[in-house]
């Protein structure tokens, strides 16, 4: 596991690629998440 491993953090970083560990979109997601933390209370 590494730079070539195309399934790691780190391996997406390193080929440039995109995918369910590395999301393009992480910060809208996280911010999505509080806003309904937020509604909830």
């Amino acid at each position: 596991m590494g730079k070539g491993d195309k399934k790691t953090r780190r391996g997406k970083l390193f080929m440039g690629s995109y995918g369910n560990t590395r999301p393009k979109n992480a910060p809208a997601k996280i911010e999505k998440t509080e806003k309904a933390k937020a509604k909830a209370k």
